[in-house]
């Protein structure tokens, strides 16, 4: 097979829009396009959206992305498969003939807090084999709302079904089909590879109402004849897809173990390749399962990229990115940059919140700080994964809207001690491109191998690095002190 001129499509549904893309075996991108969500109702912990807009959209944003495709002189023929990465723990209620019931309840949806501690009260030994508890945001608790608050509408339904799922029924016309990705928040035992029995014992949820769980790179079917005579690709095959997190994950370029990445957005998240199925008593750190047999452990902090967008608003980032590079680095700053109370990694507790110590001699030393502050985040995070027994991690692929800081890099370069490298494509559609060619290509390792390619390396600096160390541990006696670890 001639990579370049074979070529798979990803399609990664978000919260604002639908981002496709189209690639070679190679990893080229070929051809991208975007469409804008326009609905969506919010308000107060109820956060939803219509199902029929995301095809609608991804109609659009596919039909669109093929046009140019075809007008660049490629074949449709050579399109060989697509898969979907989407919002984790967002659910959809479909009947027997995959027509939606209701709207969308979002990843972001809190509304199911007494739901989240029945299922906590009840699944005590799941919880313990598995290493982490469900949340209100976990797709089983909302299930579980709408059975205790809708239950008509439990009755009527045939599945419930991640967003990511829901696509993958559009496209195929079969129902019911979900991955190990998605299906980690609806409760799935990733290690015995079936639905526990509480779920259905316990909660009285049928698990017959719950999709068939596939591996994340299986191919699960071909498209509907609806879509292949709309979209003119009679040959692509749909590929079972993940979350966006892991799809984004998969792009970053980990493949060995060791290897972990960081998507510094909004919020900071970190997984890394393990040997081992990590638990984590306190619910720090949970574990997806990769499908070549090794286990991903990570988790997500509550502090980001969004400190610099409460702190400094209306601020050019990129400027004062190069206004940085001038200050005398460490800054006698230390900074906790939470945006608001709570903290879930590199330590759970409710009750933590900013702290600043020392005098701010102007904003940008305090913006420098933040900087800062996330990188000492990291490292600890980092750190916190290794003592819980994940594999000595060795390499850092770094993406995200923050990752495109080359001063932050060299910031948490020096913070981490070891090298930050970046992929060419920080898109989570990449990720499910990558994930749409490894069944083409030996497996989601080698697909990344191939695919991704680093377009730079930022290497810590020696004199940098020690006194980081010094300003780091104050950092951390900080943190002691405050009670948070």
């Amino acid at each position: 097979m001639d990579k370049s001129n074979a070529f798979v499509l990803g399609v990664d549904l978000g919260t604002q829009g639908v981002r496709s893309m189209v690639v070679t075996l190679t990893g080229k991108v070929v051809v991208e396009e975007r469409e804008t969500l326009a609905s969506s109702h919010r308000e107060g912990e109820i956060f939803e959206q219509d199902p029929k807009e995301w095809v609608e959209r991804v109609d659009a944003c596919v039909a669109r992305l093929l046009q140019k495709f075809l007008g660049m002189g490629y074949r449709k023929e050579a399109l060989l498969a697509l898969s979907c990465d989407s919002t984790s723990g967002t659910v959809v209620a479909v009947d027997e003939s995959g027509n939606v019931l209701r709207p969308a309840i979002m990843y972001n949806d809190s509304r199911a807090k007494e739901e989240s501690s029945l299922v906590n009260n009840v699944a005590t030994s799941f919880c313990e084999k598995m290493g982490y508890r469900f949340d209100p945001s976990f797709a089983l608790c909302k299930v579980l709302w709408m059975k205790r608050h809708e239950p008509q509408l439990f009755e009527k339904t045939r599945y419930f079904l991640h967003a990511a799922d829901y696509l993958v029924g559009i496209l195929t016309g079969e129902w019911g089909i979900s991955d190990i990705s998605n299906s980690l928040k609806m409760g799935y035992d990733l290690l015995d590879q079936a639905w526990p029995p509480f779920i259905e014992k316990n909660l009285g949820i049928p698990v017959a109402k719950l999709p068939k769980v596939f591996m994340t790179g299986e191919i699960v079917g071909e498209l509907h004849p609806r879509w292949k005579e709309k979209w003119g690709c009679s040959q692509m095959k749909v590929v079972a897809g993940a979350t966006d997190g892991t799809a984004s994950f998969y792009a970053s370029g980990v493949e060995r173990v060791g290897d972990i990445s960081s998507t510094l957005g909004t919020t900071l998240v970190i997984r890394s390749i393990s040997e081992r199925h990590i638990k984590d008593p306190k619910g720090r750190v949970y574990c997806h399962l990769h499908p070549e047999g090794l286990w991903l452990p990570g988790g997500a902090s509550n502090t980001g990229g969004e400190c610099l967008n409460r702190f400094f608003p209306g601020v050019d980032f990129s400027e004062w990115d190069e206004r940085v590079k001038d200050l005398s680095l460490p800054t006698t700053l230390l900074v906790y940059p939470l945006v608001r109370q709570g903290e879930r990694l590199p330590f759970a507790n409710p009750s933590a919140q900013f702290f600043k110590v020392g005098e701010e001699e102007n904003p940008l030393a305090f913006y420098a700080a933040c900087l800062e502050g996330v990188g000492y985040i990291e490292r600890y995070s980092f750190e916190l994964l290794e003592s819980l027994g994940a594999n000595t991690i060795t390499r850092v692929f770094s993406s995200g809207s923050g990752a495109k800081s080359t001063i932050w890099n060299q910031i948490r370069a020096n913070i981490l001690n070891r090298p930050i490298s970046l992929p060419a494509t920080l898109e989570s559609a990449m990720g499910s491109c990558i994930i749409a060619a490894s069944p083409f290509l030996g497996g989601l390792r080698q697909a990344a191998r191939d695919m991704v390619e680093i377009i730079t390396t930022t290497d810590p600096q020696p004199e940098q690095v020690c006194r980081y160390e010094e300003k780091y541990r104050h950092f951390l006696e900080e943190c002691q002190k405050r009670g948070y670890c």
